[in-house]
């Protein structure tokens, strides 16, 4: 339904513009408007939606007696002065629901309304008694009365008022006072003098990239291809045709700027550099700048700015990694040092996470005697970059930072920029987690990692995708990153990394790889989940087209997610019961329901296995046409499968494809 301004409401956050009562006044707002949804934590928190699609409200609405009531959802965009309203109908059991849609990015607000309709009271008491055979007169008069009490009416809807009074004053008759027509004019025109208001529930609408897309993650001076040779942005533009082909829609830079030389870590994290050792673009700073510079050796802002606009021309976005932290030779050791801690020896403490050790870095102190400088100062770091045409930003330990900071960044960011993405890189506690999620950030790294057997995985995408999660919980399922190389791929098994791509890819809307996993690099530092000879310390050169790459299974992957709304989105997922514990099984459906996908991923490496996939009451299809599943087709081989007795005999050989997925029909 097309939605109405409200003007009758000012542009502040709190929407409630209720006459102020003395203290010995019990009396307040009429109605009890509960359980609104969607809400995350009574309103504290937004809730997340994307922009173009409804936003389904709904709420429990209650008061005294029989009377007809009305209600409605307000929404805006937060800086705006003016609210939209758009009514709620009653579903049952004093239930009501509505939906608008926000077509831009932003940051919004929504509130609920309700009111007394005084004049269908009236029509529903008089047709009750006049059914009834009772005199009606003076009900048709007090009726009549109502006609008199109304506000901001059009002209078409005075002049349809007007005439009612008129019929009725020269015969009495209130068959005219009866008419849908006059109805519908009197709802939208009486007075609402017991209008009551829900508390303000904040919401952040995305474009669509933030809830799905596929992130290929690179480190920019190791995409050269002459051995020893510093990489460029040049060499990074020559590369994006290549990745754009693999059906990646985010390239997402480790930091570009500067590195310091002060304890510059050498080769595998070594504590002693050697002299051709370019050290962790982490140790951000030298003098030849900090968080707003480009690596010398990596080029220009310019070129920076043209590989933008290469990504772009390839429907690709760019994110950089927003990493807080200081090589000791960063400009703002010297141009701030009271933005900094010092030990009593008057040095300043590098990063430590006991026992690991940074001492190539310091951190700031965000609680420092200048923290109002300190803090905006990073704010216009990110603002300088969306300036250069970056949009998405992954930060890098986000949990290690104040909460409040978080908060206060990416509101200040989004209402300046309100397309820009910001991914939280914590790998902490479930709760750390979960809250910078509530905080504002867009997407989250998650365990997945670390979810390998089928009951664990199951656990974890119901935790994630049950209320309230998943109001708010965005997750991006990296199947690698530059600092973590899983135990379950250190063989080097193609079966396994198609297996853990797979599963990336299909049970999550938005996942990444890390560059390297395509040709199945896996050598270990010993006892650890770390990369030997890590490229955070070294210079890479590395043949992209090397035998044995799994480029194709992955750019297979990518067209089928692109062709299949379901898998762009991840809330909507249900679990198959399969009878083999090495082979998990889910169907997921899009968000109109209209496209529904079947998924079978091989857990194990031995094969073939051939399992029963069971879709027991599973249904598809838009709300109030749903049905069950009846046929399947592989989105690979085309094959098709009749579902019978509820499910479909398959076989699955992890040596050649770990992985089955079929399209769903009625």
């Amino acid at each position: 339904m097309k939605p109405q301004a409200a003007p009758h409401l000012g542009g502040s956050m709190n929407v409630r513009e209720l006459a102020e009562t003395s203290p010995a006044d019990p009396t307040g707002p009429r109605f009890l408007i509960e359980d609104v949804y969607p809400c995350v934590d009574g309103g504290r928190f937004p809730v997340k939606r994307i922009a173009g699609e409804p936003v389904d409200v709904w709420a429990d609405i209650m008061r005294e007696g029989h009377d007809v009531l009305a209600a409605a959802v307000l929404w805006r965009k937060e800086t705006a002065d003016q609210w939209q309203r758009v009514p709620l109908t009653l579903h049952s059991n004093d239930r009501w629901q509505g939906q608008f849609i926000p077509a831009e990015p932003g940051r919004y607000v929504f509130a609920v309304e309700a009111w007394t309709n005084r004049f269908a009271t009236w029509r529903q008491e008089f047709l009750l008694k006049q059914k009834a055979g009772q005199d009606v007169t003076l009900e048709g008069r007090e009726g009549r009365e109502l006609l008199n009490d109304i506000k901001g009416a059009t002209q078409a809807e005075r002049w349809l008022l007007d005439g009612a009074r008129n019929a009725f004053d020269r015969d009495g008759n209130a068959d005219v006072l009866l008419t849908d027509e006059l109805a519908a004019a009197m709802m939208a025109s009486e007075p609402r003098d017991d209008i009551s208001l829900s508390a303000p529930i904040p919401l952040v609408i995305d474009r669509p990239l933030a809830r799905a897309g596929a992130w290929y993650e690179m480190i920019p001076r190791s995409q050269g291809t002459v051995p020893g040779k510093h990489g460029t942005f040049d060499d990074c533009i020559a590369r994006i045709p290549e990745i754009a082909a693999l059906g990646f829609d985010v390239v997402y830079l480790t930091p570009i700027h500067p590195i310091g030389r002060t304890n510059r870590k050498g080769r595998n994290n070594s504590l002693k550099a050697g002299p051709d050792d370019p050290g962790s673009p982490y140790a951000i700073g030298s003098a030849e700048g900090g968080h707003d510079a480009v690596h010398p050796e990596l080029g220009t802002l310019e070129d920076f700015r043209r590989f933008v606009l290469a990504c772009k021309s390839h429907g690709i976005d760019v994110a950089l990694d927003f990493a807080i932290q200081c090589s000791p030779d960063h400009p703002w050791l010297t141009e701030h040092p009271e933005w900094f801690k010092r030990r009593p020896d008057g040095t300043v403490r590098y990063a430590e996470n006991p026992p690991k050790k940074y001492e190539d870095i310091v951190n700031p102190d965000f609680y420092c005697t200048d923290r109002i400088a300190l803090w905006q100062a990073l704010r216009d770091v990110v603002l300088f970059w969306v300036g250069q045409g970056v949009r998405i930003f992954r930060v890098d330990n986000p949990h290690t930072k104040p909460l409040p900071f978080w908060e206060w960044l990416i509101h200040e960011v989004q209402l300046q920029e309100p397309g820009v993405i910001f991914l939280a890189e914590a790998f902490t506690r479930p709760k750390v987690m979960k809250g910078l999620a509530k905080l504002g950030f867009t997407q989250s790294y998650t365990y997945f990692t670390w979810r390998t057997h089928k009951a664990e995985i199951q656990e974890y995408l119901s935790e994630i995708t049950r209320y309230p999660e998943r109001e708010y919980f965005r997750p991006n399922f990296f199947v690698s990153t530059p600092d973590i190389l899983p135990v379950q791929l250190q063989s080097g098994a193609p079966w396994m990394f198609k297996s853990r791509v797979a599963l990336a890819a299909t049970l999550s809307s938005t996942y990444g790889i890390y560059n390297g996993f395509e040709l199945l690099e896996h050598e270990p530092v010993p006892g650890k989940e770390e990369y030997l000879n890590s490229e955070k310390y070294e210079l890479k050169v590395r043949d992209w087209n090397k035998p044995g790459n799994i480029k194709d299974y992955i750019a297979a992957l990518n067209r089928i997610r692109r062709e299949n709304p379901a898998l762009l989105q991840t809330a909507n997922v249900q679990f198959a019961q399969v009878d083999d514990p090495s082979v998990i099984g889910f169907v997921k459906h899009s968000t109109d329901g209209k496209n529904a996908v079947a998924v079978a991923i091989a857990l194990a490496p031995d094969g073939p296995r051939r399992f029963w996939f069971h879709f027991g009451a599973m249904e598809m299809g838009p709300d109030g046409k749903r049905q069950p599943i009846r046929w399947i087709k592989n989105l690979k081989s085309g094959e098709r499968h009749m579902v019978e007795w509820g499910g479909v005999r398959l076989t699955i050989n992890p040596g050649d494809d770990p992985a089955l997925l079929f399209h769903c029909t009625t």
